[in-house]
């Protein structure tokens, strides 16, 4: 029997609450204009969490996400999985 894939979930949030003209070499992770940005993949690597959202939808850009490292949320074990706290 082949081997069991094991699933991960893989998050990333970027916040440009706070940024300046100053930090230019800031992420911007959606292509829209946005303030707030999180997406949530379930996916068995970094790679392939990455290639669905490409597949998915157009706006996230990817290579920007690259940028940014993942909360990874394995799955073998309870656990909380997100918490956000977004005080406006």
């Amino acid at each position: 029997m082949g081997e069991e894939l094991i699933m991960k979930i893989f998050i990333w949030r970027h916040s440009k609450k706070f940024s300046s003209w100053s930090m230019f070499n800031e992420p911007h992770i959606y292509k829209d204009n946005y303030m707030q940005a999180e997406v949530v993949v379930l996916a068995s690597s970094r790679e392939e969490a990455l290639d669905l959202l490409r597949k998915s939808d157009d706006k996230w850009d990817v290579e920007e996400l690259n940028r940014i490292e993942p909360i990874i949320v394995t799955t073998d074990h309870p656990c909380v999985v997100s918490k956000l706290i977004y005080f406006g």
